[in-house]
């Protein structure tokens, strides 16, 4: 993994540009073998709208929603499966981008993995379904090109736009663990690797 400078963007959140790059073919085959067991959906929200982007996931929990509300849930619910387990390359890379922002001991449990075609984003939302919040999120990105909204504790704060390449790192926890935060809809562009695709994968600690 590349060793970069971290961009400060708030007193707990970091931006470590490049930092997932040399790991980015074994991350890309990954996610087609977890593609493979659990495959991506468009899943929907409690009011029974498609979220834009698509997803699934990896670990001992899967975030999921639908008519229900959101939450996590052991299996999978178009197979009543468990979820893939969380890879080791996933799990080393996200504990070592927290270590390196001050989260020592980070013990991620579950990974989601969110697929953008253009046009797809994602509003702001806080990170909240978890059952504590001491544990930072590690958001690695992957493919075209997005603009990342990081915002405040309210949604109605007004957020700072960043770009994030293929291969950013970004880490928040600790008092910013619950800002609010989002992605702009993704611009049509190709990516070598993903051709027009955008991939995100998200490390939490849920329980």
């Amino acid at each position: 993994m590349t060793q970069t400078v971290q961009k400060i963007i708030s007193e707990h959140s970091f931006i470590m540009p490049g930092f997932a790059t040399m790991e980015e073919n074994t991350l890309l085959t990954t996610i087609e073998q977890i593609e493979a067991q659990a495959p991506f959906r468009q899943m929907s929200t409690p009011r029974g709208f498609k979220m834009a982007a698509q997803m699934t996931n990896c670990g001992d929990w899967g975030w999921v929603t639908d008519r229900r509300g959101y939450r996590y849930q052991q299996t999978d619910p178009e197979t009543g499966r468990a979820w893939p387990e969380l890879p080791d390359s996933f799990k080393q890379l996200a504990q070592k981008a927290a270590s390196l922002c001050g989260f020592d001991g980070f013990e991620p449990d579950v990974c989601l993995i969110n697929r953008y075609q253009p046009g797809a984003g994602m509003g702001l939302h806080q990170d909240k379904d978890e059952k504590d919040f001491s544990a930072p999120i590690v958001s690695v990105s992957l493919g075209v090109p997005a603009i990342f909204l990081f915002g405040g504790h309210e949604r109605r704060d007004k957020p700072e736009h960043y770009l994030l390449q293929h291969g950013d790192v970004v880490v928040w926890g600790n008092h910013d663990r619950l800002r609010f935060h989002g992605i702009q809809p993704v611009k049509l562009a190709h990516h070598p690797l993903t051709g027009q695709y955008r991939y995100n994968l998200t490390f939490r600690r849920a329980f």
